[in-house]
């Protein structure tokens, strides 16, 4: 008997076959299948590659060169971008799929080429406490550097950029777009923006000389020099904190938490509004104590004004056979996290429930309301309560 029969097995005379197949998932596959981009790969193709590399330019992707690399020895080239620092070998790309060494230089494949772009309710991001009510021009290119077994972009967040439609977007089009549109920010979002960094800071750049907000919806798997360098034209950077474990991190999102903790205490020492989402996958992530100490190093190290997003995980990607996380769960959890210091904790991915609203820590009335991406009240005037005059923290105008 092999090992997924005895873990069936197992499970059925349990009676708990939704377990097995978190098992069988987790056994198939301790890390994200991805080629690897260290160099040690026997199964590198440079022959293939050079096809795939052809095959883009001949649909309008031009290699541009990346702002964060170095050589290292042996030929390789090491990209300094992400903690990943992976290191390649002429026409390999990096585990993000979109930045390739071209023998003597690192190149991105993506600038100016999204696969998605919508308009976007602010909320939706979700940005709670910048501009309530207004549009978000947003857009995604293809390619993540992590390999999240729940994501809901997995179509185009684990694709190659060849393999996915796309259009010619430059920074310049991209503010002039989102300007028609009345939309006031721009948003970069649905993959991992690190990954098109030179696209997002360029047109970040752009954004801040036309009025425009720069929102960015990140894991926080950056590196300190290319964060300090893009935060002066953010005003919000939204974090997804998945986890509070090493063990989460490299089984379920194939990366470590400690360069996302980095980036969040770097944020804390700017001007930009900090975000924190967590998704809260059941039996996964959602352990009390866990998430107790989590809440605790937010309150520590970022204070009692960030807002904190506990949202609800509906079955997707690899993880169908987990449940929908009781809202019960995520009830618990913002009382627990409230409890301990934290003043603006939300419930996502739960429309209706009173976690939407946000409240004045002071007189604890609604001072914005919520349904889903819906505005029902808004009583914050010039940045305070209108009830009792407490400043809320924020860009409400």
């Amino acid at each position: 008997m092999n090992r997924r029969q005895l873990l069936l097995n197992l499970c059925s005379i349990a009676g708990c076959a939704g377990i097995a197949g978190l098992l069988l998932n987790q056994t198939q596959s301790s890390a994200p299948s991805r080629q690897s981009a260290t160099g040690a790969s026997a199964r590198f193709d440079p022959l293939e590659a050079r096809k795939k590399l052809q095959l883009l330019e001949s649909k309008g992707f031009h290699p541009r060169e990346a702002m964060y690399w170095e050589k290292a020895p042996g030929g390789l080239i090491r990209c300094t971008l992400c903690p990943k620092f992976c290191s390649l070998r002429p026409f390999e790309r990096g585990n993000c799929r979109v930045r390739v060494s071209l023998e003597n230089r690192l190149a991105t494949l993506v600038y100016g080429r999204p696969c998605s772009v919508a308009i976007d309710p602010i909320e939706k991001k979700p940005v709670f406490h910048f501009l309530p009510g207004s549009t978000a021009f947003s857009f995604a290119t293809a390619g993540c550097l992590l390999a999240c077994r729940y994501c809901q972009n997995w179509q185009i967040s684990q694709a190659n950029p060849e393999d996915l439609d796309s259009e010619d977007l430059p920074p310049e089009a991209a503010i002039s777009a989102a300007a028609r549109s009345g939309c006031r920010s721009i948003a970069y979002t649905y993959t991992e923006p690190t990954i098109f960094y030179e696209y997002m800071l360029d047109t970040a750049r752009l954004a801040r000389e036309a009025g425009l907000g720069n929102i960015v919806i990140s894991c926080g798997y950056i590196n300190p020099e290319p964060l300090a360098q893009l935060t002066p034209f953010l005003d919000v950077m939204k974090v997804d904190l998945k986890g509070f474990t090493q063990r989460f991190y490299r089984t379920v999102c194939g990366g470590t938490l400690d360069p996302v903790l980095k980036t969040l205490e770097g944020l804390s020492h700017t001007k930009v509004l900090i975000d924190v989402v967590t998704l809260v996958l059941p039996t996964l992530n959602d352990d009390m104590a866990t998430m107790e100490k989590m809440f605790r190093w937010l309150h520590e190290k970022l204070g009692p004004d960030i807002s904190l997003f506990l949202s609800r995980f509906h079955p997707t990607f690899q993880l169908r056979n987990l449940p929908p996380t009781p809202e019960e769960t995520v009830a618990k959890l913002r009382e627990k996290a409230m409890q301990i210091g934290l003043r603006y904790v939300y419930v996502g991915n739960s429309t209706g429930h009173e976690g939407e609203n946000t409240y004045c820590p002071n007189c604890h009335k609604v001072v914005i309301g919520r349904v889903g991406y819906q505005l029902t009240e808004n009583h914050i005037v010039k940045g305070v309560c209108e009830f009792c005059k407490t400043a809320i923290p924020g860009v409400w105008e």
